[in-house]
């Protein structure tokens, strides 16, 4: 299993977070760890004033579901891969829930390709039916985050008890390779080791992802510096830069800023 773990701006800028806003998240059971990077939580009250809330890509698929939506049909929805930064600005109340899957498993729960769900609103109900209905009814009406973990947890492993272990396919392999060097590859060197034409591993992505593999390497790098960010254990940004293969530290600056929106020295 990969080590790959995306982070989001409410981690790595909790100093933003106003009283009454909270962005959560927990762990898969080792079952499904696979498939599910995280499921997170957004609660926000509105007597605290606005609370910008930061979104960076980062190569996952969500399927999201509104806590406080008045019915289960409109309840949950499934958000896509994100190729550069959206901001958010809450001002009213909000409970949010996600379950955060790894773009190479997705299909596989989701039963559609990747790339179907890019730049669309599509819900629950329109590719899990009745089942997608009775998960979120079922959502709306519990108390915890245990609980709801307990619920999803239930219906994720049902849809995946018929299936075969997942083969491995080219994208499959092709991510592996991505995380495992914590995409400081280009896409002809990813493709040569795959024995595979550039020209047909950027054809797979585009048909399962809707994106390019160029694209997912820039996005599993970006990732990749904001795990060292976190972590603390690089000195510099330089460092960081020449660690990760970027030319230098303007061209980390540069995708710095592409994807999360500000500069690094912001953060």
């Amino acid at each position: 299993m990969s080590d790959y773990r995306p982070i989001q701006p409410p981690q790595l800028q909790q100093q933003l977070q106003r009283p009454g806003y909270r962005y959560r998240e927990y762990a898969p059971c080792e079952n499904l760890a696979s498939h599910v990077a995280c499921y997170w939580t957004v609660d926000f009250r509105a007597d605290g004033g606005k609370q910008l809330h930061r979104i960076i890509p980062d190569g996952c698929v969500d399927i999201i579901v509104n806590r406080r939506a008045p019915s289960c049909g409109k309840a949950a929805f499934i958000e896509g891969l994100m190729t550069q930064f959206e901001i958010l600005s809450l001002s009213q109340i909000q409970s949010l829930f996600g379950i955060r899957f790894y773009s190479e498993s997705a299909q596989s729960i989701l039963q559609f390709p990747v790339s179907a769900f890019n730049g669309q609103h599509v819900y629950l109900e329109d590719i899990w039916g009745t089942a997608g209905l009775f998960m979120v009814e079922e959502i709306l009406t519990a108390d915890a985050a245990s609980e709801i973990i307990e619920i999803v947890e239930r219906q994720l492993t049902r849809l995946l008890s018929g299936k075969d272990a997942p083969s491995p396919s080219l994208l499959r392999t092709s991510m592996q390779y991505m995380y495992a060097c914590k995409g400081s590859i280009s896409a002809s060197d990813l493709a040569e080791k795959l024995s595979f034409s550039e020209r047909h591993l950027r054809r797979t992505f585009d048909r399962e992802l809707g994106l390019s593999p160029k694209e997912m390497l820039g996005i599993v790098r970006f990732q990749s510096v904001l795990q060292e960010l976190y972590s603390g254990t690089s000195s510099s940004f330089t460092d960081i830069a020449m660690k990760h293969g970027y030319y230098d530290q303007s061209h980390l600056i540069k995708n710095f800023k592409r994807y999360y929106g500000i500069l690094p020295k912001q953060l």
